[in-house]
Formats: structure tokens, C-alpha cells, sequence
């Protein structure tokens, strides 16, 4: 059986609105031999970059079917390469391909024609990221595509509990004005990996719940572009709402684990003095709060650090739909271990990839992606 000539073009709202998110009801995010994750764009399938700098979405039509997506974004980060530097940098997110059209090369030229879109932006590399063993996308990129592993973050995952987390007494918390926010990410973390360079519009954007700082009682919080004082130990994090951009779904979970769930919730119910582990109902949409920006220093930070995400659970309880609290840290980041999450629900190595778009970035990515990464590294709430 023939096909027609495969079209791939700039994403179309009044026309391809509908059928896009028949595509996204239609593929699973995540390997197939796990529970998978299905999203809800709320009616928006470019939701998920429409607050980046630049952004585009292309569609792939075939005898008149759109039979994939891919979406795009860029922006100016710093990347050590070895030496710090900006860099005008593309992410690829959001690669869907129908399940009747994959293995025909559509995937790859979605892929290819959003690198020229790159380039004719004066991008110097694409980036991407999918799990670790998603054995389908590694081949694409990796192997066919020329990009190469460049650094392994965990995801943290935290269920959100009915529960109120208790916050102690020895630490103070204090909510940041956004333009003192700004101040301190510039000064102590915009030298991380994929800092952003706007991120005064991040901070600014509505998604964005705020920022917090958490110190020991007794000492005052007194930093400012005049004053550059800060306690002995202190911790920043921010939070981004990501539920209101798009719902996510559980799909293909197993009977155990449905029974689980279910059982789970009815025990806190009945005995709740126990304080078993519950699972939220993650078999309908739900929403979910991303943390980004954790900054910590000091003897106690690790406290702080630890106190500030019981203080954004107990802010999440309060939301009618938030079900987890995310966040993402450089792989060898001892961050990760005071940060509240559940194994079962984290990813304990995702990967990102990368690839250099411009002849002079060749030499310095062989450079980027040999040198030992990083422990810190900053995710743009943006990006997930």
C-alpha cells in the first residue's frame, strides 16, 4: 500500500486544534511496559511552551491526516563549556508520532525540521530529554539523529496528602518580593548549568506562586542589592503551577496498584491515626506543582531546604487539584536528599541529550558533554 507525500508545517489553531489533542489523547507518555501518563492541554496544545521566549509547534499531515507534532523553544542560558558562557539553546519537547504511522520516519523529520527552524534562529544546540530507558527515543536521537547524552537529573515526585506538614519552629519562612527573587538568583545561581537568562520574566509570570526563603529563628533575613547580608543558613525555592497549563492522567496501571490506591485511601479514612502511605487518585486528570530554583547554603541548609518543600506540600493540600509536587536536580546532587519524595513515583535518572548546530560549538560540545557535570542545574518550570 503507497502513501502520499509526507507535509510538515507550522501549527495551525483554528485548523489543527482538535486534531492535535485527538493525537495526545492517543499516545501514551512513557514506556509501554509501565504505567504511562496521558495529558490534557485544557484546550490549548501549545500550552506547554507558550510562556518560553520563542516557541512553535509543527504538525505532519499524510493523505490528509495529521499524524504527528513536535514542539520547540529557545532561549539564552549559561552552559560551562568548559568556561562559562551564554548560549542560545533550542529545547524539543512534546514529539508525538500516531501509533498506526511510527517506524515511517516521521518522527525524524519532525525532529530535523524543527532543527532548521533552530538554526534559522542562530540556536548553537538543541537539547532534549526523555527517560532513561525509553529504548524508541534513544535510537531517534542518539543514534540516528547524532545528539549525545549530556547530563542525568532526577525527578523527584511527592504525593500530596489531605495531611498538614509540620513546619518547625527553629526556622523562620519568608516570602521574597519578586525583584529581590531576581536579585538573589542572579547573584548566587546564575552561573548553573541552563540558568536562564530571563529569569525576571519567569518570576513574573502568573504561573509563578512566589518565591520563599527559610533561615533559623533568631536571625533576620535582611538581604538586599544594598545589603548584601544573608544568615549563617538559608534555602530559596520557588513554585510553578503547572496544573494550570495542563491535567495529567494515569493510564495502564496495574491491579495491584489500583487496589492499593483504593485501599489506601479508605483506611486513612476509617483509621487515620495510622498514617499509612496514601496514594492519590491519579486515575483521573489532576494537576501538580513544579518547584524550581532551590538554592541552599550553610550547616542547616539541608533542614531549610527540607522545610521549605513541607511548607509548599501544606500550600498544595489547599488546592482542589494538585495531586504531587515535582522538582528535578542534577544527578550527583546531594540536594536530592532533602527533598520529600516517594521512590516508587520518582525517576531516580532521567536523560537529556544534546547536539551542537553550528560547526564552531562542535569542538566545545566534545568538550561540554566530557567534562564531569555539574551538581547543580537549573530546570525551567517552563520546560516540563
Amino acid at each position: 500500500m503507497g502513501y502520499g507525500e509526507l507535509i510538515i508545517r507550522s501549527y495551525d489553531a483554528q485548523k489543527d486544534r482538535v486534531r492535535v489533542e485527538d493525537l495526545e489523547r492517543r499516545c501514551e507518555v512513557g514506556p509501554a511496559e509501565r504505567a504511562f501518563l496521558f495529558t490534557d492541554t485544557l484546550g490549548d496544545p501549545i500550552c506547554r511552551i507558550r510562556n518560553s521566549p520563542i516557541y512553535k509547534m509543527l504538525v505532519a499531515e499524510l493523505d490528509s491526516q495529521l499524524v504527528g507534532v513536535i514542539q520547540g523553544s529557545i532561549k539564552l542560558v549559561t552552559i560551562h563549556k568548559p568556561a562559562m558562557d551564554l548560549a542560545r539553546v533550542g529545547y524539543i519537547l512534546g514529539l508525538r508520532v500516531a501509533p498506526l504511522y511510527r517506524r515511517r520516519g516521521i518522527g525524524s523529520s519532525l525532529v530535523m525540521k524543527l532543527e532548521e527552524w533552530f538554526i534559522a534562529n542562530d540556536v548553537d544546540y538543541a537539547y532534549m530529554a526523555t527517560e532513561k530507558d525509553n529504548e524508541a527515543s534513544f535510537k531517534l536521537f542518539v543514534e540516528k539523529l547524532s545528539y549525545v547524552k549530556f547530563r542525568t537529573p532526577a525527578i523527584l515526585v511527592n504525593p500530596v496528602s489531605n495531611r498538614m506538614s509540620r513546619i518547625s519552629s527553629n526556622f523562620e519562612l519568608t516570602k521574597l518580593k519578586i525583584e529581590e527573587a531576581e536579585a538573589l538568583y542572579l547573584k548566587f545561581t546564575s552561573s548553573t548549568d541552563f540558568f536562564p537568562n530571563d529569569i525576571g520574566c519567569i518570576l513574573r509570570n502568573k504561573l509563578s506562586l512566589g518565591t520563599w526563603v527559610a533561615y533559623p529563628r533568631g536571625q533576620s533575613w535582611c538581604h538586599s542589592e544594598s545589603n548584601g547580608g544573608v544568615p549563617s543558613s538559608w534555602a530559596m525555592l520557588s513554585v510553578w503551577n503547572s496544573g494550570e497549563l495542563f491535567k495529567l492522567r494515569l493510564g495502564n496501571a496495574t491491579l495491584s496498584c489500583l487496589t492499593y490506591t483504593k485501599s489506601s485511601r479508605l483506611i486513612e479514612k476509617l483509621v487515620p491515626c495510622l498514617k499509612l502511605p496514601v496514594i492519590p487518585d491519579f486515575f483521573h486528570p489532576f494537576g501538580f506543582y513544579f518547584i524550581y530554583g532551590v538554592h541552599r547554603e550553610g550547616p542547616l541548609s539541608g533542614k531549610l531546604v527540607r522545610t521549605l518543600c513541607r511548607f509548599v506540600h501544606s500550600m498544595a493540600s489547599k488546592s482542589k487539584d494538585c495531586k504531587v509536587i515535582v522538582t528535578e536536580v542534577g544527578g550527583s546532587d546531594t540536594l536530592r536528599n532533602h527533598i520529600p519524595h516517594w521512590k516508587l513515583l520518582s525517576c531516580p535518572e532521567d536523560l537529556w541529550c544534546i547536539k551542537a548546530l553550528k560547526n564552531e560549538e562542535r569542538n566545545s560540545l566534545h568538550e561540554l558533554t566530557k567534562t564531569p557535570p555539574a551538581k547543580a542545574l537549573f530546570v525551567d518550570p517552563r520546560e516540563v
